[in-house]
């Protein structure tokens, strides 16, 4: 995704370097940060990555469908370097400018070795631990002495003194508290590409949001592994947080990703019910509803436990916004099982909602199991899940009709509202005969039209920026 800005005008002899981040929000902060490195260090970031003099990939290495999007960037990318014998891969059907082609991120921080090997393209491989120090490393006079030398445990994770250039639009930002995972599911990988968890200190995570604030930021979407356990390494926790964030001036919406259930506390869902600068929005993966495949996954919590949370979310705070994730297909799922998920989601219990299917990974549990399901059913059972929630979402949105909702602009004629998270959820497309709405503002909006997953309303007033 090439989403950062260049320079209107290149200055003699400053190395260009273009970057390309893959895969999830918590990814693109690494890459914000490294770019935010790289431009204090004297380079010129470029949007076109042909005019780049080095090029990096930040890879995702989750899933089977991330793996193979990584491996085509790279190859695609190793197109644009400058002709040498050494790439053997990818014949170098065009050649470019690209003199150092580097990745970073998940991918190689899993695969190490293998990758040296299958990319000989690849200058330098950096993991998930070390992408700080890319300045450093992009000036050493051997790369292929550092190619595998910084895939080591992660244990880094940024602070407010870091440099970090927001590839989003300014008014909605992404802000990582914490990074690393303590949860043990038997399909993910994440705790051996990530390490364990620790979170960032209060002050700290304030200390950003100030600056981020002042560069223009309007909405904070918090994101971690898992935003509700935030603390429990630092004897603190995400209330304290939360209510840090809100005192604030100029952060108009704070929303909580990446929500463990587990970990939501009864203390938490009062605050997301009360702090008027926190979305009635919560993003919970469940991953799956069926007591079996929930034991099998490792998860801690039971189907029941899921039912009675959305129950107390739903009554405790008014209007929430749910979404969540699932995985199909995991090894053992009967046709009983999913049809217990299908029936599930049915009813109706979120407004938006995502659907994987099982990947198997090595060096996973789960990996380990027997009872692997066919591709073509997995792809079958998604495309039914997404069917049944089309219904569903289009239900729930049907409640917004007739209502006046402010809306947050992200465009000349659309927007999203407290219930529509970046990127993820649907928009709202705002009719505002003869005025130009301003991107980063809000705007009262009175809905008349609702789909599958967009809004659409008409414009009663460009609103000053407040909670209220």
């Amino acid at each position: 995704m090439w989403n950062v800005v260049a320079f209107p005008v290149r200055r003699q002899g400053m190395q260009t370097v273009g970057l390309i981040s893959l895969g999830c929000p918590k990814n693109l902060v690494d890459s914000e940060i490294m770019l935010g490195l790289l431009e204090k260090a004297g380079y010129m970031i470029v949007q076109n990555p042909a005019e780049a003099d080095v090029l990096i990939v930040n890879t995702c290495g989750f899933i089977d469908d991330a793996k193979k999007e990584a491996i085509d960037t790279i190859l695609e990318m190793a197109e644009l370097k400058v002709r040498s014998s050494k790439c053997l891969s990818s014949k170098l059907k065009k050649g470019g400018r690209c003199k150092k082609l580097v990745v970073t991120g998940c991918l190689p921080q899993r695969y190490k070795s293998e990758l040296v090997k299958l990319l000989p393209e690849v200058d330098l491989f950096v993991g998930t631990g070390e992408y700080n120090q890319i300045v450093e490393l992009l000036r050493s006079k051997d790369l292929s002495a550092h190619a595998l030398k910084h895939l080591s445990t992660p244990q880094y994770i940024h602070n407010s003194a870091t440099p970090r250039k927001i590839a989003t639009p300014k008014h909605a930002v992404y802000v990582k508290i914490a990074e690393g995972c303590f949860h043990g599911c038997s399909f993910c990988i994440i705790p051996k590409l990530r390490g364990g968890f620790r979170s960032r200190p209060i002050k700290d995570i304030a200390a950003e949001v100030k600056m981020l604030v002042g560069n223009g930021a309007r909405e904070l979407n918090l994101i971690a592994q898992d935003t509700t356990s935030y603390g429990k390494d630092l004897n603190t926790n995400l209330v304290r947080l939360l209510e840090e964030l809100s005192l604030i001036d100029g952060i108009f919406w704070i929303r909580i990703m990446y929500a463990y259930p587990t970990s939501i506390t009864d203390e938490a869902i009062d605050a997301i019910a009360n702090l008027p600068k926190v979305c009635k929005y919560l993003d919970i993966p469940i991953q799956h509803i069926n007591d079996k495949i929930l034991s099998a996954m490792r998860r801690k919590e039971k189907g029941r436990d899921i039912r009675l949370l959305i129950e107390k979310l739903r009554k405790r705070i008014s209007g929430i916004t749910l979404r969540t994730s699932l995985i199909v297909g995991f090894p053992g799922e009967t046709g009983k099982e999913f049809n217990e998920l299908a029936s599930f989601v049915a009813d109706g219990h979120f407004d938006h909602l995502g659907v994987f299917t099982y990947s198997r990974e090595e060096g996973t549990s789960a990996a380990r199991l027997k009872k692997e399901i066919p591709a073509a059913t997995k792809e079958k059972r998604r495309a039914k899940i997404m069917e049944i929630q089309a219904v569903a979402s289009k239900s729930l949105n049907n409640k917004w009709l007739g209502k006046t909702i402010k809306v947050l602009t992200d465009g000349k004629n659309f927007g999203r509202c407290e219930g529509q998270a970046p990127e993820i959820d649907g928009l709202t497309y705002i009719k505002a005969p003869g005025k130009v709405l301003k991107v980063g503002e809000f705007a009262e909006v009175k809905i008349n039209g609702a789909g599958k997953y967009d809004l659409r309303g008409v414009l009663i007033c460009s609103c000053p920026n407040t909670t209220t």
